[in-house]
Order: C-alpha cells, then structure tokens, then sequence
C-alpha cells in the first residue's frame, strides 16, 4: 500500500468504529475543559471525571476559583496527582482569565499557553474541543500508533504532531485525534497488545514494529 492508501484506510477505518465520537473528559464549557484537561495531566480521564465534579461543586468558573485557596483546591483534585503544581496553575491562570481575559477562555495557542500549568497539548485540546479550532493534540496514545502505523519516526511528540497534520487532512484533524486516542486505548494498548485485535495496525503496521509485537514508544 502507499503512505496515501493507508492514510484512507486509517481514516476510513476509524469512521466505521467510531461514527460518533465521545469526548473523554466531562465538561461543560471551555473554562471546564481547560481545568479538566490541566488535571488530566499524567493521571487518567476515568479518575479526573471523578474529581471534576466536586471541583465543580464549588467553582466551575474563574471568578468562584480565585475566591478558593490554592490549599483548598489541592486538597479536592489531591487524587489525581501532582496536586501541588495543577492547583497552584488552576488558581494562576483563573486569575489570568480575569484580569486579561473578562473571565473567558482564550482562543489562540499563543495566550493559553501564557497561562500557568498549560502546556501545547492542554491548549491543543481546548482549541479543538472547546472552540472546534482545527488542532492535533498528540497524546501517548496517538504518539505510539503514529508510530505503529509508520507514520512518523517516533522520536519525540512535536514531530509526531507535525506528521500527523501533514498526513491527515485539515478538517479531521479534531475528529481524528478523539479517533485515534479511542482505538489506541481498545485495540491497540501500550501493554496487552493483541495485534489480531488491531486491525489497522496488522494491516499497515511498521514491519519492525509487527516482528517484536510490544514496541512502545514513550511520549
């Protein structure tokens, strides 16, 4: 096959699969989205969709967030790990949100990634998400698969994201991403890799990758 014809086959493939998509975090707005996806961080959607709720219960907006203690926060979101720097940046950047942005969440990279705590995937993810701007959040997940699948080098998460958005095109981009971190997580795992279950992956999969069947590349 050549790099097109699977690019379709991955496209295709994962329509079939998933031809409505759910997105992993629970949210009702971007300013939700932001702090689910910063609480996200080296800790799993399930626990955080746990946690988000009580947050929410006593602020689900930046001004009734100011109002918490940092010491406050960090005792709700403790489960989730790394308590200390998520509730310091939730605190941070909702004070942000008020003073340069009236309350509301920004729309470029360039101003959310200004904020404390948020980094290019957490602003990727509330782009696309949270304001249908055309992003590729790369995650472990996609990370790994792109990888799988031959269409990058693996090297590190900025290239990968760069071939993922030369590959795929533009207006996929925000499905595609949900797309692949769902079949990532049910058809082709880090550990558990049951390569007759991975269909897209036995079909176009990097030959190396096949022969060892439990290459992981870490993000």
């Amino acid at each position: 096959m050549t790099k097109q014809e699977k690019v379709d086959y991955v496209i295709n493939t994962l329509n079939e699969l998933y031809p409505t998509i759910p997105v992993p975090l629970d949210h009702k707005d971007p300013y939700t989205l932001l702090i689910a996806v910063l609480l996200s961080a080296q800790s799993t959607d399930v626990r955080v969709n746990k946690i988000t709720p009580l947050l929410f219960a006593k602020a689900d907006n930046p001004y009734d967030m100011a109002k918490l203690t940092v010491e406050e926060i960090r005792e709700i979101i403790r489960p989730v790990g790394l308590s200390p720097m998520k509730s310091k940046g939730i605190h941070g950047l909702s004070k942000i949100l008020i003073d340069k942005h009236d309350g509301q969440v920004p729309k470029t990279y360039e101003y959310l990634e200004e904020l404390p705590a948020v980094g290019h995937k957490t602003a990727a993810v509330v782009l696309s998400q949270a304001f249908g701007i055309p992003a590729f959040p790369v995650d472990t997940h996609i990370h790994r698969l792109m990888y799988r699948w031959g269409f990058t080098n693996g090297k590190n998460v900025v290239q990968t994201e760069k071939d993922a958005k030369r590959l795929f095109p533009k207006e996929l981009w925000n499905d595609l991403h949900l797309q692949i971190i769902w079949y990532g997580r049910e058809y082709s795992p880090a550990r558990g890799w049951n390569l007759e279950k991975d269909i897209i992956s036995k079909k176009i999969g990097r030959k190396s990758v096949l022969k060892s069947h439990s290459q992981y590349i870490s993000e």
